[in-house]
């Protein structure tokens, strides 16, 4: 996890809207209940671009996918930093 990879996958809107509702859920969500208006593949691309980037993590329980939010890894790694992003006023 470098910072630099972090901060690009959190560049993207739609990337940060997914992280915003992971940390307001405070817990794992199952991928069909992110509700965002794109494609079933466009929403995998960008989860797969958040979990390449180590800022969440995935668990599979049968057919079913989980996502959740690695905050305490994240933390651990840039302290305050995750915090920060979401502090910050949204653009859409």
């Amino acid at each position: 996890m470098d910072l630099i990879t972090v901060l690009s996958a959190l560049a993207e809107p739609t990337r940060m809207r997914i992280v915003r509702m992971l940390a307001e859920f405070d817990g794992e969500r199952a991928w069909k209940d992110i509700e965002l208006p794109i494609a079933q593949s466009t929403l995998s691309h960008h989860l797969k671009i958040l979990r390449n980037a180590g800022v969440v993590q995935n668990r599979t329980e049968g057919t079913r996918c989980f996502v959740s939010l690695r905050d305490q890894d994240l933390d651990g790694r840039f302290p305050g930093l995750l915090e920060t992003v979401l502090g910050c006023s949204d653009p859409q």
